[in-house]
């Protein structure tokens, strides 16, 4: 089959990726073997690709917003999937199930957690093998190259909301509007909050609008009003202060990138005091995966994606990385 993966990991001038032919992975038991339709390209892709994260494995094959279909599985599967089935694959590939966050609900904190495109191969490829137990079932109306976005941009930009702690009713700040921001604030605005966004690009403040934002402004601007919560999509620490500056009394930031540059030294008054949070985002859990697969079946989100083919992930890359892609880049596999 043909792949990409990471050659050696760099500055996307350098052309990290690398597209090689490779055997079809075989199924290992209780994993599917996906023939995969389309993959979404993330921001987590461009971090492992130029190693702003650590190399797991190397000579990886990136890719975990996948959208396939079960073609074989390994021994002791069980029930439940059938061949043909269209099947999602995400970040989180495995948990222990056994230590003190498993067992609390907190999968997404599991020291022994592995993640797809990073620890092993993910969907820049053929095909892709995953565990039964991670994959994800996927809700009706939606093409393949739409449902892709939402296996981790809509997971994570849902996990982040929650993590923001944003009141009913309430303001939310969305800092930076790519393929995750776009989703998590089509699920706000339907739960009732007033979105505000700051980003630096015209066509992503366009959209913002378009998709029902009470205002647009520039990526470090203030907004109009103090925010009761705000998330950080926009992997700049930069950001950080002006983002809690804007927050009302007892308001939270989240942070959702799993990679941000530095962080500039914080004042306590200004951007601290009156009980204002800053928090992280880590992955997320296969209950925030199941919560967020559900809303989107009984909601539906309009996703903005830019189509790619799978000979070109190193262009999708790089339009990524320099600002180019309004909403989400998929390549189109198969």
């Amino acid at each position: 089959m043909t792949g990409w993966r990471v050659r050696r990991p760099g500055p996307t001038r350098g052309r990290p990726l690398e597209s090689v032919s490779m055997p079809v992975p075989e199924p290992g038991p209780g994993e599917l073997l996906v023939r995969v339709r389309v993959c979404g390209v993330c921001r987590t892709d461009l971090h492992v690709a130029e190693g702003d994260l650590p190399v797991h494995r190397q000579f990886v094959v990136p890719g975990h917003e996948v959208v396939g279909e079960v073609v074989a599985w390994g021994d002791a599967v069980g029930a439940g999937f059938g061949l043909g089935d269209r099947v999602g694959i995400g970040w989180l590939r495995q948990t222990c199930g056994e230590c003190r966050y498993c067992l609390r609900g907190r999968e997404n904190l599991c020291p022994g957690s592995r993640y797809t495109g990073w620890d092993e191969d993910g969907g820049y490829a053929e095909y892709a093998v995953v565990p039964a137990a991670f994959a994800h079932r996927l809700p009706d109306g939606y093409l393949d190259e739409e449902l892709a976005p939402l296996l981790c941009a809509g997971i994570i930009g849902y996990r982040a909301l929650a993590c923001a702690d944003l009141p009913e009713g309430g303001r939310l700040g969305i800092y930076g509007f790519g393929g995750s921001a776009h989703l998590a604030a089509q699920v706000a605005i339907a739960r009732g909050a007033e979105v505000h966004v700051m980003t630096r690009g015209d066509h992503a403040r366009t959209l913002a609008l378009e998709l029902g934002a009470a205002s647009v402004q520039g990526a470090a601007d203030p907004p109009p009003v103090p925010l009761d919560s705000a998330i950080l999509f926009a992997p700049v620490g930069t950001l950080v202060p002006p983002a809690l500056e804007a927050l009302d009394r007892g308001g939270t930031l989240a942070v959702a990138g799993i990679h941000l540059s530095d962080i500039p030294r914080l004042n306590y008054q200004r951007h601290l005091f009156e009980e204002r949070r800053l928090r992280s985002v880590t992955a997320n859990t296969r209950a925030d995966a199941h919560e967020f697969l559900a809303f989107a079946g009984e909601h539906r989100l309009l996703v903005t994606a830019k189509g790619y083919a799978l000979d070109e992930a190193d262009r999708a890359l790089t339009d990524l990385r320099e600002g180019r892609v309004t909403g989400a880049a998929v390549l189109i596999v198969g």
